[in-house]
């Protein structure tokens, strides 16, 4: 005979039936809280390495197109982008699996330590007796090894941020998520123009610049690296992990429409931001007017262009639990679309008057941090279930790398197809090719992509898990134990009165 569901409650630990119980659960969940703040703070705060690294490679670019313009063609500008890029997917795919199936702490550890590798491999970047070509070489490889560490770190730190997030602060888990991950990504833009101006207004060598350019990045990944070794898993991946026999074709059958969102979405997004983003030193230099732009001039123009990533991502993170994440993503991109035709229709217009055309650049930028470059991450990392969240974060995020590498590998092409010799036409062409993919995104974002904005995390794990119980899955497999008892599982919520729900709730919020 079955026990009354407040007995069975006691005996699992969710109502304590004594005061020293209350009191050793309430320093549990004190503790929870604790951990659960520092580690969205400390899964974000890497991120700004990522962001400094992407983004610091347009005015490196520069750097090397006046050190080594023999060198430096077209060709080698394009594969040492698209070093990262590959790195970024085989990262991205690799430790969405690792960070599920082993553990997050694990994951962030070692995408912390091939970043600070990586890094610090580029900024010591020689060729074989001093060969330039093998210098460049030595550089694609270097990123790559890099890119792997940078991928790495979107699935396991957004996957550990927003369960974190869930605890801290549930009803502006969205705020706070895009606080920690896309704005501080967004903020590594800002600084990767930064930092090099400063040192070009110093009057440093091109080759010091670049070099200590690099070096910088190693800075953010190193200042957490003792935190992450002291970090532990959260709650609910433990309580919800699956380290074997993984349902793949149960979980396609019931998230692809899912899948087909997160991942279309993204493609379109990196297509747009990243070769606009590298490229907007090569940009900026032919729209000034100038024969050849000091760097400096051009370090000026790219850090105002970069400033407007971050009004967009705070817009974002303000809008996604009022507005919801479905339509402020898809009003970024339609915002995005829009202005980018704009600029393709009245370019060389535009360039006649370089600060406007500057600060509506930044717009066209902004609206893509305001809506997918927000969203995107949130979204990925909220209506999947924890049991799977890093794979399908990391498979929608590789998706969309493997959009900014086709972006990047024919942005250059594009300009000159489209141009035919007037690279002005030819980048107006881009814009509104750009502006297209943008309101396509839209389209997707609309459709394909659900609003999970008052919906918990834990509310999915159990319709997940529900879903496998009712074809067959073993439920035992899930988990790997926490460090108290307080777990129903899905029969007893099912029978569970609704205050005993909420109680239970409450408990795993905190």
């Amino acid at each position: 005979m079955s026990q009354p569901v407040d007995a069975r409650a006691q005996d699992v630990g969710v109502l304590p039936d004594s005061s020293m119980d209350h009191q050793a659960n309430e320093a549990r969940k004190e503790k929870s809280r604790v951990s659960a703040f520092f580690t969205v703070i400390f899964s974000g705060f890497a991120l700004l390495s990522d962001g400094y690294q992407v983004g610091v490679l347009s005015l490196v670019n520069v750097c090397f197109s006046r050190l080594y313009p023999a060198q430096f063609t077209s060709e080698v500008s394009t594969r040492i982008s698209n070093s990262l890029f590959v790195g970024c997917i085989i990262g991205q795919i690799g430790f969405g699996f690792i960070c599920d199936r082993v553990g997050r702490k694990v994951g962030l550890m070692l995408t912390t330590f091939l970043v600070i590798i990586g890094a610090a491999l580029c900024a010591g970047a020689y060729g074989a007796g001093g060969s330039i070509e093998g210098m460049f070489w030595a550089l694609t490889v270097y990123r790559g090894i890099l890119g792997v560490g940078v991928g790495g770190e979107y699935p396991c730190s957004s996957a550990s941020a927003s369960e974190a997030a869930d605890e801290v602060l549930p009803g502006r888990r969205g705020m706070l998520f895009v606080f920690v991950t896309n704005f501080v990504i967004d903020l590594g833009f800002v600084v990767s123009a930064m930092f090099p101006l400063i040192l070009g207004a110093a009057g440093c060598s091109y080759e010091v610049i670049w070099r200590t350019s690099f070096a910088f990045g190693v800075l953010p990944p190193l200042s957490v690296m003792y935190f992450r070794f002291k970090m532990d898993n959260s709650q609910i991946f433990k309580k919800n992990s699956m380290r074997k026999n993984v349902p793949y074709w149960l979980i396609l059958k019931r998230y692809w429409r899912y899948l087909l969102g997160t991942c279309g979405c993204w493609f379109f997004y990196n297509f747009i931001s990243y070769p606009f983003g590298i490229f907007a030193g090569t940009i900026i230099d032919n729209g000034t007017g100038k024969a050849n732009p000091t760097f400096v001039e051009t370090a000026q123009w790219m850090l105002l262009l970069n400033c407007f990533y971050l009004p967009g991502a705070v817009g974002g993170a303000l809008a996604s639990d009022k507005l919801g994440r479905k339509r402020t993503m898809a009003l970024g991109f339609l915002m995005q679309g829009i202005l980018g035709l704009l600029l393709g229709i009245f370019y060389r217009r535009l360039l006649e008057i370089f600060p406007l055309f500057v600060v509506l650049y930044g717009i066209f930028m902004m609206w893509g941090e305001f809506g997918p470059g927000d969203m995107l991450g949130l979204v990925s990392a909220e209506i999947y279930p924890t049991a799977i969240r890093g794979t399908a974060y990391g498979w929608s995020a590789a998706i969309g790398k493997f959009g900014a590498f086709v972006g990047t590998q024919v942005f250059k092409t594009a300009v000159d197809s489209f141009g035919k010799g007037d690279t002005t036409l030819g980048q107006s062409r881009v814009f509104m090719l750009g502006s297209g993919l943008a309101l396509l995104g839209a389209c997707f974002a609309y459709i394909l992509i659900p609003d999970y904005s008052k919906k918990g995390l834990h509310e999915e794990d159990i319709d997940f898990k529900r879903y496998l119980e009712e074809n067959g899955y073993d439920l035992s497999l899930f988990g790997q134990g926490t460090d108290h008892d307080a777990v129903m599982d899905d029969e007893e919520l099912a029978s569970a009165q609704p205050g005993e729900k909420m109680e239970y709730f409450e408990n795993e919020k905190h």
